[in-house]
């Protein structure tokens, strides 16, 4: 099955006003009714419609136009590379509704018992509190430590399994990056 074009109507709007390609060639590519594509023409159908350029988007070549505007049997076909669209993985700051926000120091307590080479600076980035707090609960100076229940993070979900995991990884790099400088430095002297 072949792709349609990414706004077919404008792109039908664009083609029509700016080739001389069959109402059943347009309507073929923009998988519109022939009569759809005729009422575009005319002005009836797509009022107020920006016209969309397919060759500026990479949809179409000029070449391709060129082609079928001198058969009228032959069909357009959009490049199959054109719509691409890349997924990454975007960093945001997830929202955390204010009845969990109580909840992070719990999460941060957690951290410190599970996974005690966390550094604070981690915990803080990964629960979302200061690595001042996370300092004062690690030495259990925070004002509210006697009431701290830890709590498992990844179930509250204030982050993904996935960020633990990672940051964890990243822990256990920096610890072994460290005892190989301690042996350097004992080797040296």
């Amino acid at each position: 099955m072949s792709k349609a074009p990414l706004m077919p109507m404008a792109t039908a709007l664009w083609l029509v006003e700016n080739t001389t390609l069959t109402f059943k060639q347009i309507a073929s590519f923009c998988k519109m009714h022939e009569v759809e594509v005729q009422g575009i023409a005319d002005g009836e159908v797509g009022k107020g419609i920006v016209a969309y350029n397919p060759i500026m988007s990479g949809q179409l070549t000029r070449e391709e136009i060129d082609l079928s505007s001198k058969d009228s049997n032959r069909e357009l076909n959009i490049k199959d590379d054109s719509i691409n669209v890349n997924v990454e993985e975007k960093k945001f700051k997830k929202y955390i509704p204010l009845s969990k926000r109580q909840d992070k120091p719990d999460a941060a307590l957690w951290l410190i018992k599970q996974h005690s080479l966390l550094k604070d600076s981690q915990i803080a980035k990964l629960v979302g509190i200061t690595k001042n707090s996370v300092t004062l609960i690690r030495n259990k100076n925070y004002w509210n430590y006697n009431n701290l229940n830890s709590k498992d993070p990844v179930a509250m979900g204030l982050f993904s399994q996935k960020d633990l995991v990672s940051a964890i990884e990243k822990a256990e790099r920096r610890i072994k990056k460290e005892r190989k400088i301690k042996e350097k430095n004992i080797q040296d002297s």
